[in-house]
């Protein structure tokens, strides 16, 4: 089994034929994985970054505590933030 760590990585290889499979195996990893593609997701951009947010709004409510922190300490990433914490409250909702 791949580790996060891989996982991340392996983004950089990332299309649009396996963006899904990636997003899938990132929210295998559940709770534990969250500190990790916060931090990542303040650095990325494109498409990388679309899996990661998407992976941390299917991961739910857990994501968003690291999600007040990371904008709380980093005010370029806030407005990030702000929007993945509405889609978690959106997509736990549904």
């Amino acid at each position: 089994m791949e580790t996060l760590s891989e996982i991340l990585t392996s983004l950089d290889n990332l299309d649009n034929s396996n963006k899904n499979e990636i997003e899938n195996k990132i929210v295998s990893f559940g709770t534990q994985a969250v500190p990790a593609l916060v931090k990542e997701l303040q650095s990325i951009r494109g498409l990388k970054r679309g899996v990661i947010a998407m992976s941390l709004i299917r991961l739910g409510k857990q994501s968003v505590k690291y999600l007040e922190d990371a904008a709380h300490n980093n005010k370029d990433f806030e407005w990030v933030a702000k929007y993945l914490i509405r889609e978690i409250n959106g997509y736990q909702a549904a």
